[in-house]
């Protein structure tokens, strides 16, 4: 276990040749092996490009509307259910319907169903324990993963009969050459999505939950952040216009809010790596075949990088932390590549929350679960409500 910026630093990015990515057979099995975590060298490279190039800020500022409707069409149906809902489980219907709109763009509402169904019967089994006897919850993810990849299947022959050229994820996996001409095969490009889709679910959904609590348990932060976001409203016409790239990039106290979340919250709390050789780090041996784990979590928490480390502080982010100290989305060649869509989903939430809706957190506000990121205990429930311009205007909380 390593709890050093420096040592996280030698394994994750100085000398990451020395070490690979290492996950259970299952975990493979059940998103696919041709999925791009599970990999490293040449074939990682090339197909994290890929990703990255699909989720880059050129790329996702056109997502905006798109990502606004999700959000108001969100928020909207838990006020007028008027019922106590988990917002963790919530959020993660949020962010999956993000996650396809990077990847496919405006896929077909019979597509969209088909994929959320069986990818929540995936996403149930995925840390279950690996008995592969039928009625067990890891067998069903099995057989969900094999329908995915059907479906999957159907959505790509369909855009190849289309001959469209988009620029979305799906599109960016489809269009890929290598210099010796050869394409993706289909597995390789289904294995890759459901793997994306994997990773930017829980995560995401887990911050923002996070953040909701954070705004909640503390009523002058979220004055503050509510007075940020009513001036970016009231620019847009009362929020008649949809919010643009640059608004996104110039809410600073909103920005530090998310990532005082991640550091205090640290949804990555570590990552694994094997010795593929013996190495030698700092007088001692890391034998070939040896797991090693650096720990984000206990850097995030060291007060010798952040000072009173478990007080929510987002001020503290007016300085930029020290090199090496703050990985919310891992380190070196394996971070996440959608990071910044993460970061946008986040604000665009939080700009339509703060400046429409209040929000209770109803019951006991105090406790961790893990299943298996942090999140708020039982998903931190809470009830909804739409608010009249004129109370926004009061404050609430």
């Amino acid at each position: 276990m390593l709890a050093s910026p420096e040592a996280a630093r030698f394994v994750l990015v100085t000398h990451a040749h020395l070490f690979k990515p290492t996950y259970p057979k299952s975990k493979e099995q059940m998103i696919g092996p041709s999925a791009l975590f599970f990999h490293q060298g040449e074939y990682h490279t090339r197909l994290r490009k890929l990703v990255q190039r699909s989720l880059a800020p050129d790329t996702i500022r056109k997502l905006i509307p798109d990502i606004e409707d999700i959000a108001v069409s969100a928020l909207d149906s838990w006020a007028v259910s008027g019922q106590v809902i988990n917002t963790f489980l919530k959020m993660k219907k949020l962010s999956f319907d993000v996650g396809i709109l990077s990847i496919f763009g405006h896929l077909d509402r019979c597509y969209r169903d088909k994929l959320e169904e069986n990818y929540r019967i995936l996403d149930k089994g995925y840390n279950s324990f690996p008995s592969n006897i039928p009625g067990t919850a890891y067998h069903k993810a099995l057989l969900a993963s094999k329908r995915l990849n059907q479906i999957l299947g159907e959505i790509i022959c369909e855009r190849k009969e289309k001959r469209l050229v988009e620029k979305d994820l799906l599109g960016h996996l489809l269009n890929f050459k290598d210099e010796k001409g050869q394409t993706l095969t289909e597995e390789q490009i289904a294995d890759n999505i459901i793997g994306v889709l994997f990773a930017a679910q829980d995560t995401t959904a887990s911050v923002i939950t996070w953040i909701l609590k954070f705004l909640h348990d503390d009523s002058k932060l979220l004055e503050a952040v509510k007075t940020e976001q009513m001036a970016i409203y009231e620019s847009n016409k009362g929020g008649k216009r949809p919010l643009t790239w640059a608004q996104t990039r110039s809410m600073p106290l909103t920005y530090r809010v998310v990532l005082e979340t991640l550091r205090m919250a640290s949804i990555i709390s570590f990552t694994f790596r094997e010795a593929v050789v013996d190495v030698e780090y700092n007088g001692y041996l890391i034998p070939r075949g040896w797991k090693v784990m650096p720990l984000f979590r206990n850097i995030h928490h060291n007060p010798e990088f952040f000072s009173d480390p478990h007080n929510f502080d987002p001020s503290r982010f007016e300085v930029a932390p020290k090199p090496n100290t703050f990985m919310p989305f891992g380190y070196g060649v394996h971070a996440c590549p959608g990071n910044e869509l993460a970061k946008l989903e986040a604000v665009i939430l939080i700009h339509h929350l703060v400046t429409k809706f209040r929000w209770e957190v109803v019951g006991s506000q105090n406790g961790i679960q893990y299943g298996p990121f942090p999140v708020p205990l039982r998903g931190l429930p809470a009830r909804f409500r739409k608010e009249s311009i004129s109370s926004i205007h009061e404050g609430c909380h």
